[in-house]
């Protein structure tokens, strides 16, 4: 992780040293841009110029930590989610364009005082677990260089594994923000569909997209959540936060429902399920949890109809007429698994929609008997030669 001359990037210690005078954001972003200049340059798509950079610096001149929840705070973005002054590629240099404004998201974010420093690289269209497949190279996992970063927001949790920002923006339609997050030691919040606005984001699922953060602890996540979520009339999928968060009860037992063991896998990594069974024995033993094992079945089926089913074609439909121009332009293993939806038809699309209705009615009964279930958000990590050797496949995995 890089080492900020004493500097502790996590909002709550900035929004203190601002408060205290020990230091002033000038000085932390001023530190935060010679980090990135000397830092693995994969991590970036592309970056706001020092000057641009300290333009909103400027901004704070008169504002206070007490009145802006962000104040001062270094974040980065996904680059399939726009930010004024830079383009927007989603990983792909011939769908590049230049945003008239900031996505809703990130415009909330610079209204409370974050200060944006780039744009993050990432799967190719947001398509992939994996972190791998961008035409700019891919970032280097922090805790070891032959293992994949995840994907698809694969920059944007390097940049705070790494300590370049606070936190950062990804987005989540099928696990792309929780992944990497998993694979950086990070907290990857992925909200509700339609709860963070996806008003200037490339839609990969278009009903299905949302906003995630990146951040090192829970806490953290939830103050940039706070910021961002919110109804907006111009997004058809948006929707307003009608139940705010509620405290984990300390009594009764918090009763927390983990996979029946038969339907977990772990690929044959021992290392992996060593690290699930101590995080549930340290939950029974330190906080107290009721462990119960659930039916995963119906979570398990609905996940399958995500990356298998109807709604692959929903990919297609957000850059069909790119696709047929660019062919060439986009990844062969991205055009691959995009291209698959032509094969999907409406007969099928129906029989998932019902489908999948009947496994929420499913999954509807396991919650009446936990209040929160635990699963491994990966099975085992991959090494980056193992990926390329099988890119669809393990991607699966």
């Amino acid at each position: 992780m890089v080492k900020l001359s004493g500097l502790d990037l996590t909002v709550p210690s900035l929004l203190r040293a601002y408060r205290e005078g020990t230091t002033m954001p000038r000085e932390v972003i001023g530190q935060v841009l010679d980090a990135c200049d000397a830092g693995d340059p994969r991590i970036w798509i592309s970056r706001m110029s020092r000057e641009a950079v300290m333009a909103y610096v400027d901004r704070l001149e008169e504002k206070s930590p007490d009145t802006m929840p962000l104040f001062g705070v270094p974040f980065a973005i996904k680059d399939n989610i726009d930010l004024q002054g830079l383009p927007t590629t989603a990983g792909c240099p011939e769908f590049a364009y230049e945003p008239g404004n900031h996505a809703v998201a990130v415009e909330k974010l610079i209204a409370a005082g974050a200060i944006p420093i780039g744009k993050t690289n990432l799967d190719q269209f947001a398509t992939g677990l994996v972190g791998v497949r961008s035409p700019y190279g891919h970032p280097e996992n922090p805790f070891h260089p032959d293992y994949i970063p995840g994907g698809s927001s694969s920059g944007s949790a390097v940049a705070v594994s790494t300590g370049l920002v606070s936190f950062s923006l990804g987005t989540d339609t099928a696990g792309s923000g929780r992944v990497p997050a998993a694979l950086n030691q990070l907290v990857g919040l992925k909200p509700t569909c339609g709860l963070v606005s996806a008003r200037g984001v490339v839609p990969a699922c278009r009903s299905l997209d949302c906003v995630t953060v990146f951040a090192q602890t829970v806490a953290e996540a939830a103050a940039v959540l706070d910021v961002m979520a919110g109804f907006d009339p111009e997004d058809a999928y948006s929707r307003q936060w009608e139940t705010p968060p509620m405290p984990v009860p300390k009594s009764p037992k918090v009763r927390v429902g983990v996979p029946a063991a038969s339907q977990l896998e772990f690929f044959g990594d021992d290392e992996s399920a060593d690290a699930f069974r101590k995080a549930m024995e340290r939950g029974r033993q330190t906080l107290g949890w009721e462990i119960r094992e659930i039916d995963f079945g119906p979570f398990l089926e609905a996940a399958r109809l995500l990356y298998e089913g109807p709604w692959v074609a929903e990919r297609l439909a957000a850059i069909e007429p790119f696709l047929e121009a660019n062919a060439d332009a986009v990844f062969p293993v991205t055009r691959r698994i995009i291209e698959g939806g032509r094969t999907l038809g409406a007969v099928g699309a129906f029989r998932a929609a019902y489908r999948l209705r009947a496994l929420k009615q499913s999954a509807d009964r396991a919650w009446e008997e936990v209040d929160a279930i635990l699963t491994p958000t990966i099975g085992r990590p991959y090494t980056v030669a193992e990926v390329e050797a099988d890119p669809v496949g393990l991607n699966s995995k």
